[in-house]
């Protein structure tokens, strides 16, 4: 207490001094008092945490935090970062609500999609407020935050941060799956990467015969043929003289029926100067598709025009200039005329549901339809 008294005896000093002296007087006395101060906060500081670290004992070891106690914040972490709706941690964007709770974009397009087939507005599984794609927006301190988040690798069951843990499975790990470079000529192996070469010095398959590397060959032909065979069709169509394309707007509806269904139009369009309109329907009108997890679209091209003579005419639909979903074209055929001016319900070529979800959660469904005209 006797330095603290020189203090204070110093400071009641001060006034008796010049001008100048009052000045630097005070500054002196302000900076011992507060580093005074601090060293006594830090001796209580040391008190309520224990005993006094060892000064040679590393700065980083001294902070480093317990791995029973890290083990339960990255567990209070999981808790706070998940979705809300699978409660499990999202693998890519992530959405909040306007009251801030968390969603992932797969549950996000599953929640718009089913509000969409039900006709009802969609909402957070949390508050209950009203969610759509602008009202909710994406948190990207909580994706950054997810993808520096330890998780373990399947192969090896390392930790790795998410953000780095699929280019470890894909090109690093050791104990990854891989397969035989040999196997596009039949060698079935698949194991660790760390075992491939000493499988591949030992395989069999490098000596087989020539007639039985003409089978296999033979194999792989037929299969490309046909991969080549759509091309080689949308190749031939292009050398049509009458060719029209136009982007088309699936908008949604619902039928009169007393259960009702969800379906979509277009609005009429002039395509090789006929009148066209464009219909689709949800899991083939099922009665129920909210409650199937397998969902699909099909369509229906209309001739709305009066023909003289039947209009022979190959289709099909791409996706839009400004849609990421992914179609995988195909060419549909139908000889339209007055009394067939419907093509019967084609599939639309998505690839799986998850794309007919981002159609469906959608205010509409944009794509792009070509019609090629046959000519006799």
């Amino acid at each position: 207490m006797s330095s603290l008294e020189e203090r204070d005896v110093g400071v009641a000093v001060a006034p008796s001094s010049s001008s100048a002296g009052l000045g630097v007087g005070a500054v002196g006395a302000a900076v011992e008092a507060v580093a005074g101060v601090a060293a006594m906060q830090e001796d209580v500081g040391i008190r309520r945490e224990g005993p006094e670290p060892d000064q040679d004992e590393p700065p980083k070891k001294r902070l480093k935090i317990p791995e029973g106690e890290s083990g339960k914040l990255e567990e209070r972490l999981y808790s706070v970062l998940c979705c809300t709706v699978c409660l499990d941690l999202p693998k890519a964007s992530v959405y909040q609500c306007t009251n801030g709770h968390l969603m992932c974009a797969g549950c996000f397009i599953h929640l718009l999609a089913d509000s969409r087939l039900k006709e009802e507005q969609a909402t957070c599984p949390n508050c209950r407020c009203e969610i759509s794609k602008n009202l909710c927006c994406r948190n990207l301190a909580v994706e950054k935050a997810v993808s520096e988040l330890p998780t373990e690798c399947t192969f090896c069951l390392k930790q790795f941060p998410r953000s780095s843990l699929e280019r470890h499975q894909k090109e690093e790990c050791q104990d990854r799956v891989t397969q035989c470079k040999y196997k596009r000529i039949g060698c079935p192996w698949q194991g660790p990467f760390h075992e491939l070469p000493a499988h591949e010095s030992e395989c069999s398959h490098p000596t087989k015969t020539g007639t039985e590397l003409m089978g296999i060959l033979g194999e792989m032909d037929q299969n490309h043929r046909r991969d080549m065979q759509l091309y080689n069709s949308i190749f031939s169509l292009l050398c049509y003289e009458k060719i029209g394309f136009t982007e088309v707007q699936f908008r949604p509806y619902r039928t009169d029926d007393f259960i009702t269904r969800l379906y979509y139009e277009t609005p009429r369009f002039t395509v090789l100067n006929q009148t066209w309109v464009l219909k689709a329907r949800v899991n083939d009108s099922e009665r129920n598709p909210n409650l199937s997890c397998k969902r699909t679209l099909s369509f229906q091209l209309i001739l709305k025009s009066k023909v003289n003579s039947a209009l022979e005419c190959s289709f099909l639909l791409l996706k839009g200039p400004y849609d990421d979903v992914r179609i995988k074209p195909v060419i549909y055929h139908h000889s339209f005329s007055n009394d067939t001016n419907e093509t019967e319900y084609v599939p639309l070529p998505i690839s799986d549901s998850v794309e007919c979800n981002k159609l469906l959660a959608a205010k509409n469904i944009n794509l792009r339809l070509f019609i090629f005209q046959v000519q006799k």
